[in-house]
């Protein structure tokens, strides 16, 4: 056959393509020294090596096939892939919840780039309807594409644009908002979304996936159902992230949007409630609650923005031997904000307090977190912690330090006046900060401890 495109091949792998009258795209069985393997010859990465040919086995997933292993190519076809998926209109039901989709960017809305080999924003939310047509069996599904990007990407500029789109919806009439977004910092515009967004009637619900629509083992799918089911008929009127539980296909768990982090690269289980536990779990249409102290769905409540927010903000993670510049570097550059994850209780190395005390004394505010993630500031206990507070570092309570920085930059947002800032950085305006850890407020998912499998067993249906 004559080869209709490389895309991506060349040289040796190339070769290998004549020698069979094979192809991109064609259907065959490859015999090679380590055994057969079925599927569809896909494009290459243009940038990458021209030693493998790049299969798709009928399972879904994809290997590399090194062509020094390869004995016979016999082809019996060919099934060029299309990636692009129709968009569809939505069905209208007058009896069923009016939901908003804001699409972000991000991994649930994506797709594979075979010529980078990427993940690239790709989907609109219409096409996300698409692909999960079962969207139309919860709600009347009206989608509003605010941004195509990832979510490294994602600036304050965005975060006001979005609360901004939230009130618009809102006002409409939405009885629930889904956020589809990147989920490497999803917990930031979840914090940010839950300062800026006051007295919202209806839930508001991000959602994303760790692995992108095109590949067997996504996520996309059933969080997008359990966000959007969420959204139109939950009792709970916050900002929330709704994303999988456990690692399998069973459930998802809905988290307060400034008590949640992503604490995996790539599990779908990534995003963990840190310090408490997950407002609820949701699956199969139902909610069941873990919590009661949240804010309740109210039609009556008129939903107030509050989108201000001074970027002149950063965070440090302490580390050892630490030096003075990084410090003097920030109130150089104009820095007016810094959050500080540090050892223990809220420590830091003697070498850095002259310039802690040179930075407060021009005007920038610093709050001292703790990189443990899981617990308190205690500066009180220590020498250390006491010193540091004399050279006007303030404790954060148990604020995550991504917290403590979205809250910090909204609140500058707000008043410089050194007061002010420290009566709204320790006042919870959004759950932020907590009376107390819960006693299972810190689980980490490490199988065979017994308070795991105690756990598990009370929250699992």
């Amino acid at each position: 056959m004559n080869i209709k495109s490389n895309k991506g091949y060349k040289g040796a792998s190339l070769s290998v393509f004549k020698d069979f009258n094979v192809g991109v795209w064609s259907d065959v069985k490859i015999t090679t020294t380590d055994g057969e393997f079925e599927g569809i010859i896909l494009p290459r990465i243009e940038t990458a090596d021209d030693r493998h040919i790049v299969l798709k086995l009928v399972t879904g997933y994809n290997i590399g096939i090194e062509i020094g292993t390869i004995k016979t190519i016999e082809e019996r076809g060919s099934k060029e892939a299309h990636y692009k998926i129709p968009e569809k209109e939505f069905p209208f039901d007058p009896v069923k919840p009016n939901v908003v989709l804001l699409g972000t960017g991000g991994t649930i809305a994506s797709r594979l780039d075979y010529r980078t080999g990427a993940v690239i924003p790709a989907f609109s939310p219409g096409e996300l309807y698409g692909a999960v047509p079962e969207l139309a069996d919860i709600c009347n599904l009206k989608t509003h594409k605010l941004y195509g990007v990832f979510s490294e990407n994602i600036t304050p500029e965005h975060w006001l644009g979005t609360a901004n789109a939230i009130k618009r919806e809102v006002d409409k009439g939405a009885d629930g908002i889904v956020i589809g977004h990147g989920t490497d910092t999803m917990h930031y515009t979840a914090a940010a979304l839950s300062f800026m967004v006051k007295h919202t009637p209806v839930p508001i619900v991000m959602v994303g996936s760790q692995r992108s629509s095109d590949r067997p083992s996504s996520d996309a799918a059933l969080n997008l159902i359990n966000a959007t089911w969420t959204a139109a008929y939950s009792d709970i009127a916050e900002v929330m992230v709704c994303m999988f539980g456990p690692t399998s296909d069973d459930y998802d768990l809905l988290h307060r949007g400034t008590r949640v982090r992503k604490m995996h690269s790539s599990y779908r289980s990534t995003f963990r409630t840190i310090g408490d536990t997950p407002i609820a779990r949701v699956s199969n249409g139902k909610i069941n609650l873990m919590k009661n102290d949240y804010k309740k769905r109210n039609p009556e409540r008129t939903l107030e923005l509050d989108t201000v927010f001074d970027d002149r903000v950063s965070i440090v993670y302490y580390y050892p031997n630490m030096k003075p510049d990084i410090i003097d570097s920030l109130v150089d550059n104009g820095y007016k904000g810094i959050i500080i994850a540090g050892t223990g209780l809220g420590h830091v190395n003697k070498p850095l307090y002259k310039s802690l005390q040179r930075a407060t004394n021009s005007g920038v505010h610093i709050y001292m977190t703790v990189e443990t993630l899981w617990g308190f500031v205690q500066m009180y206990v220590y020498d250390t912690g006491r010193d540091i507070m004399e050279l006007g570092v303030v404790p954060g309570a148990n604020m995550l330090p991504e917290v403590a920085y979205v809250k910090l930059g909204w609140v500058l947002g707000h008043t410089h006046d050194r007061e002010k800032v420290a009566e709204m950085m320790l006042t919870p305006f959004a759950g932020e900060i907590t009376e107390r850890e819960t006693i299972d407020g810190y689980l980490i998912m490490q199988g065979g401890l017994p308070e795991i499998e105690k756990f598990m067993k009370e929250i699992h249906v």
